[in-house]
């Protein structure tokens, strides 16, 4: 019974080692899992920021893609109205030149018409001014002759 009791209590103080190995271990083993759920925790923390961060760069990125999508709407109309404004440019272009010769020759048909009438004028100018060369050279020789006349009538005036 002493042996047994030994035995026994040999036993306990095994079972009691062991215990406080276990409860030693236990203790151990709740720290850490205390460590890695604080881990976890900041983690989980540094996970949540981050999406949020990554969220809040989708959302302006989103605003970023409608905006120029707007702008790439708005180019698109607006380079659709220069095609039209262009088309519209070149047909009067076109136009303009068609028409624009037909204005040249009808400028030359004015040209011609208005070279003829100055040689006309010309023409007619120079007999004229044939005249009045004439004309000139007899109340030349008239206003000569009055000349003449009055000394003529001074020396008359002056013999008497």
């Amino acid at each position: 019974l002493k042996a047994e009791n030994a035995a026994l209590r040999s036993r306990i103080g095994e079972l009691r080692e062991l215990s406080e190995a276990q409860a030693e271990m236990m203790r151990k083993l709740e720290r850490k899992l205390e460590e890695n759920k604080l881990k976890e925790e900041k983690e989980a923390q540094d996970l949540e920021a981050m999406v949020q961060h990554v969220e809040q760069n989708l959302q302006l990125m989103t605003k970023r893609a409608l905006k120029a999508e707007s702008n790439v709407t708005k180019l698109k109309q607006e380079n659709a109205l220069l095609q039209v404004q262009l088309k519209n440019c070149e047909m009067e272009n076109e136009a303009l030149r068609s028409g624009q010769c037909a204005s040249l020759a009808a400028v030359k048909q004015n040209a011609a018409t208005a070279v003829q009438n100055l040689l006309t004028v010309i023409a007619s100018s120079r007999s004229s001014i044939k005249q009045l060369i004439s004309g000139a050279e007899s109340l030349q020789l008239v206003a000569d002759l009055l000349q003449s006349i009055d000394r003529i009538s001074e020396a008359s005036e002056d013999g008497r």
